[in-house]
């Protein structure tokens, strides 16, 4: 147990489990980040990027500041929370969680990343499901959203298996090129509709009260 509730959180699959991203467990994803295992080709990821810096060594700071700098921001209005993804006990990437303005309209965010040697196993879509049975079932969401770019099979494939349906597009720049976003939302009764049985989570009450949810 730590002394900061969010980073207490766990949610179990069969096949991995989701941890409160501990400064223990972000050690473990450094060489990862280290060698670019957590970028792709082509760049999926908007403008600026950690992954996208060429010095392993900013691209390792610069990621770390970014983990503890949402840590800081917490307020019902607006948190993020930050999970290692752990594949046979073995840190493999990262999912985070995004609430804005979730006090007022219940919706959250998702992004992720994961190393390039843990892709093609279905673990993508296997985070996305663990956080949000987090999202709907631990933190009461309405409605969970999720953006990549167009040619992002990865991802896009994951929003269409779990029930998203598409939200429009947006532009943005991704290493500096422009590409076109595709938007994508699940509401609960989508989510409910599909609910599985064989998710557990722990550490969620302790954490919304951190987060100074609604009880």
């Amino acid at each position: 147990m730590s002394i900061y509730p969010p980073l207490d959180v766990r949610i179990v699959t069969p096949r991995l489990e989701l941890r409160g991203a501990t400064d223990d467990l972000l050690e473990r994803l450094v060489p990862i980040v280290r060698s670019g295992k957590a970028s792709d080709d082509p760049p999926p990821y908007d403008d600026p990027f950690w992954a996208y810096e060429s010095d392993p060594d900013v691209r390792v700071h610069k990621w770390l500041q970014g983990v503890w700098r949402g840590r800081g921001t917490v307020k019902p209005e607006l948190w993020r929370l930050h999970f290692v993804v752990i594949v046979d006990g073995e840190p493999v990437g990262m999912q985070d969680l995004i609430g804005d303005q979730f006090d007022s309209f219940g919706t959250v965010e998702t992004f992720s990343w994961l190393s390039s040697d843990a892709r093609q196993r279905g673990i993508g879509t296997e985070m996305r499901s663990a956080v949000l049975h987090l999202a709907f079932e631990g933190l009461g969401a309405e409605e969970a959203h999720s953006e990549a770019n167009a040619n992002n099979a990865g991802s896009n494939g994951v929003s269409k298996r779990l029930g998203y349906e598409g939200n429009g597009t947006a532009w943005a720049t991704c290493d500096g090129q422009p590409v076109l976003g595709q938007r994508w939302r699940i509401g609960r009764q989508t989510w409910a509709a599909q609910r599985r049985s064989d998710i557990t989570m722990s550490g969620v009450v302790e954490c919304r009260a951190a987060l100074g949810l609604k009880q």
